[in-house]
């Protein structure tokens, strides 16, 4: 990661011996001596800066604090707004973010439920939040509550948001290509031979399922395959809208299903089976996260994966940047995902 100045230890001469922290009364020399580090790590500590592994970072926050520096409250908690840690994507992306940012001295603080965000904002605002991320949250959902994100600008803290942004208030945005993540799904299909490619979608009014619903109709126009939005059927996400959006496809004749999620892909093959047919040999699926367990589905399923770690750090840049007062472009970052090809996809049936 890019660093403005210099920061190596005894590349900045004899004037760090005077220069002092931000607290005004405690110079750096001290704090350093005091640690047993050199001036130089210690203004990496205060700065927020990579490159001090946490055994010493922990040391010079001893020394601050005992030569009677505090840091301000403001600055130590990175808010993380989700909709649930229940689906797997979530918890993968939390955990990444939290990952990337625990070397900058950040604490994570991780707030699932997209309804109770205001609650979360309120409580959280006199505790020190240095950022915020809406993780897939209000962000993706039209008509969402602006409440949390107008006490957030009114409070000057800034924010980030993933998976969509919101159309009122501009910020760094960084997504997943849905529209490719749907090209891929759908050409892999045709290339097996497939022509009758049904879409288990997610909900009307969400970003993602929105954008994927698009990428599905394009991709299959793009191939001249008629009628492509009469093979999509809308859904809540989640194992059994999965299953409902399934039965409506197979009663269209579908030979594959592309699922906008994992979980609606497991309710898909959960319908496909519970007609007696078998998966890939009669149909295919393909499902959108990724997760290590779908190595041990039955098939293993074939699935898109979202970019968690690169989102991950590219929201940590994001925070670190807006924390140092510098300013970040106000447009969306698309970010490529992959095809994960496993036992679930397979030759379009001779029928």
């Amino acid at each position: 990661m890019a660093r403005s100045g210099r920061d190596s230890d005894g590349d900045e001469g004899p004037q760090r011996q005077r220069q002092r922290s931000p607290a005004g009364n405690v110079s750096l020399a001290a704090v350093a001596e005091l640690a047993g580090v050199s001036e130089a790590t210690v203004s990496r500590v205060l700065n927020r800066r990579y490159g001090v592994s946490a055994s010493t970072r922990e040391a010079v926050e001893a020394a601050l604090r005992k030569i009677g520096y505090e840091r301000p409250a403001r600055g130590e908690l990175v808010v993380l707004l989700v909709p649930n840690l229940t689906d797997a994507i979530f918890a993968q992306m939390c955990d990444s973010i939290e990952n990337q940012i625990t070397p900058y001295g950040l604490r994570a603080v991780v707030c699932p439920g997209t309804f109770q965000e205001r609650d979360y904002v309120e409580s959280l605002l006199d505790a020190g939040i240095a950022a915020v991320v809406f993780l897939s949250s209000s962000n993706t959902i039209r008509n969402s509550d602006p409440v949390a994100r107008q006490l957030l600008v009114s409070r000057g803290i800034p924010f980030i948001s993933v998976n969509g942004g919101f159309a009122d208030t501009p910020s760094a945005v960084f997504s997943t290509d849905d529209w490719r993540a749907a090209e891929m799904a759908v050409g892999h299909l045709y290339d097996l031979g497939h022509r009758r490619i049904g879409m288990c979608a997610g909900p009307v009014g969400n970003t993602p399922a929105d954008r994927r619903v698009e990428g599905f109709v394009q991709a299959m126009d793009r191939r001249d395959l008629p009628n492509s939005e009469d093979f999509v059927v809308r859904q809540h996400f989640g194992i059994e809208g999965g299953r409902h959006a399934a039965e409506d496809l197979l009663g269209l004749g579908v030979s594959a299903i592309v699922a906008s999620s994992d979980d609606m892909a497991l309710g898909a093959m959960r319908a496909i089976q519970r007609q007696g047919l078998k998966i890939p040999a009669d149909i295919s699926v393909v499902g959108y996260n990724d997760s290590y367990m779908l190595d041990f589905t039955d098939p293993p399923l074939t699935t898109v994966r979202q970019p968690v770690e690169r989102i991950a750090e590219n929201a940590t840049r994001a925070i670190v940047a807006l924390m140092s007062s510098r300013s970040l472009p106000l447009n969306e970052v698309l970010i490529e995902p992959e095809i994960r090809l496993r036992g679930s996809t397979g030759p379009a049936p001779s029928r």
